[in-house]
C-alpha cells in the first residue's frame, strides 16, 4: 500500500513540475524573449501607437501572466482530480 501511495505521490509531483516548467517557459518566452530579445523584429508591428515588442514588455508580459494563473488553476485541479486529491 505505501509503495503504490508513493507512485502516486511521484507521478503527481512529476506532473505538477511538467506543468510548472511549461508556464514558466511561456511566461520567460513572453516577457523576456518577446519584450527584449525580438524586440527589433516587432518594431514594425504597431498595437495602440507602441511597437509590438514595447508593449509585451510593459503589457503583454503581464496579460500572459495572469492567463496562466487561470491556466495553471485550471490544470491543477484536473490533476488533482486525477490523483484523487480534489477538495
Amino acid at each position: 500500500m505505501t509503495d503504490s501511495k508513493e507512485a502516486r505521490n511521484k507521478a503527481y509531483w512529476a506532473a505538477n513540475l511538467r506543468l510548472i516548467m511549461f508556464c514558466l517557459c511561456i511566461w520567460a518566452t513572453v516577457s523576456y524573449g518577446f519584450g527584449m530579445l525580438l524586440r527589433p523584429y516587432l518594431m514594425g508591428i504597431s498595437i495602440g501607437g507602441a511597437d509590438l515588442g514595447f508593449w509585451f514588455a510593459q503589457q503583454g508580459s503581464i496579460y500572459t501572466f495572469v492567463c496562466l494563473i487561470f491556466f495553471y488553476a485550471w490544470r491543477m485541479n484536473r490533476l488533482d482530480k486525477k490523483f484523487g486529491l480534489e477538495e
